[in-house]
């Protein structure tokens, strides 16, 4: 059957706004550090400017998903990329500490208002024109991917741009004189990221068309938040197959907490230098971030060869969690074999991932309805946030080598394990009677308003 023409526009869309706002933190994530040490910051200094963000993001994660599904989808995405530009210009032109950390802290508030809007507003959308039961996984799975590959070109252009203003005439010295120091080299990714986000506002405004909701006042929206937070916390813990799905996104943070941590290290250790072990790092980020597109593009194949959505989740997670495995097993050796086996490993991690979120998003939606959407996901995004944070800080305790590859691995593959059973039936069309295993009733009500609109 020909899908309607509304559909292929929506797809077209999401993965336009994932591009548009994922390209601007890519572009930040080769420079960032080197950034903040060529203005003269501490090590100390920038632990604390991470801190500011993971902290913020983890604040604000519930209550932005509340007021996204209060006050519309548009909105907190365009306020979302707002505070990304003049977070990114702040990082690029700041040198004075108190300007970085709040740069910092309004990333992460950006984080934490797009969590769940854009993709709420696709699968709105989808199901507002073809019911309840309509196809998701092929959307969600090209919105992960067109993140993966905007994440994984922006990580390459942030990284190269500052080295290539550095050839021939040396633009890049040219350009801190003229400015007095005030921009650098290592700047111009950051103010190119700015430049991305307000194309990002425009197209959001333009293009995530959607229905009028109920004019909210401020007093509304003070009372809405909490009740809509509170109304996802109990489906989280009333509904089974949401809870194995956020225990899973936990146990993805858990993994991706102990690769981020550890490959910078074991990068800089097999080149020589920290420089050069910088440049490896940066390659081997882009190169997880193709694997995470090409899982998540595979996903819906992965789910017809599985047979269904939650044994590809199986697979796909067991598979990330052999890779974490197979890291820590190569972490003693060195040698030409066992890089080869590392760099396998490194990229079953991401193909894994990025092949169960699809599936992972599409039996969440299905058990969540439009007033509550947004908030679901950002309870889903809280949770590997939250279990990233922990599993950081066990590793810092245990012995160097591959006890700390260990625990990122047993951690996936206990995520995977949750999968073996299966769950409960789809909860039933609005309108029906509830099942017992439904999801909640006050978040198993669709809205069946057409609209073309999409968010994260």
């Amino acid at each position: 059957m020909t899908e309607p023409p509304v559909i292929r526009t929506a797809r077209r869309r999401y993965s336009t706004v994932c591009v548009l706002f994922w390209l601007p933190l890519g572009l930040a994530i080769a420079p960032q550090v080197l950034l903040f040490t060529e203005r003269g910051m501490t090590m100390a200094a920038i632990a604390g400017f991470f801190a500011a963000h993971s902290l913020t993001a983890a604040a604000l994660e519930l209550p932005t998903g509340g007021l996204s599904d209060v006050l519309g989808r548009r909105a907190v995405l365009a306020t979302a990329g707002l505070l990304n530009m003049v977070a990114l210009v702040l990082v690029g032109l700041g040198s004075a500490p108190w300007l970085l950390g709040l740069g910092m802290a309004l990333v992460g508030a950006g984080r934490a208002l797009s969590s769940g809007p854009a993709e709420a507003w696709y699968v709105d959308t989808v199901q507002a024109h073809c019911g309840p039961d309509a196809e998701l996984r092929t959307g969600l799975a090209r919105g992960a991917a067109a993140t993966s590959a905007a994440l994984a070109t922006g990580t390459l252009v942030g990284g190269a741009l500052p080295w290539l203003l550095g050839l021939g005439p040396d633009l890049g010295a040219r350009l801190g004189t003229a400015t007095s120091g005030l921009v650098l080299p290592l700047s111009v990714p950051m103010l190119l990221g700015a430049a991305v986000e307000v194309v990002f506002v425009l197209y959001v405004l333009a293009a995530l068309r959607e229905p009028p909701r109920p004019a909210a006042s401020a007093r509304d929206v003070l009372r809405g938040v909490p009740a809509t937070v509170l109304d996802g916390l109990r489906l989280a813990s009333r509904d089974g197959l949401v809870r194995r799905v956020l225990l899973s996104a936990g146990a993805a943070g858990g993994a991706l907490a102990t690769i981020e941590l550890l490959t910078p290290g074991r990068a800089a250790a097999l080149t020589g230098t920290t420089e050069s072990g910088a440049v490896l790092f940066a390659a081997l980020a882009c190169a997880g971030f193709l694997c995470h597109a090409l899982g998540s593009h595979l996903a819906p194949l992965a789910a017809r060869l599985a047979g269904g959505s939650e044994r590809a989740i199986l697979v796909s997670l067991g598979a990330s969690a052999s890779g974490v495995l197979l890291l820590g097993a190569t972490a003693a050796f060195s040698g030409v074999g066992s890089t080869v086996l590392a760099a396998v490993g490194y990229a079953l991690v991401y193909l894994g991932l990025g092949a169960a979120g699809p599936s992972e998003n599409d039996l969440l939606h299905r058990r969540v309805a439009s007033a509550g959407r947004a908030t679901a996901l950002s309870v889903q995004s809280l949770a590997l946030q939250l279990t990233a944070a922990l599993t950081g800080l066990v590793i810092g305790f245990l012995p160097a080598g591959p006890p700390r590859w260990l625990l990122g691995g047993t951690v996936l593959f206990a995520g995977a394990a949750l999968w073996l059973r299966r769950g409960g039936p789809t909860p039933p069309t609005p309108g029906t009677t509830p099942e017992p295993h439904a999801a909640s009733p006050v978040l198993s009500a669709a809205d069946s308003r057409g609209y073309l609109d999409r968010p994260e």
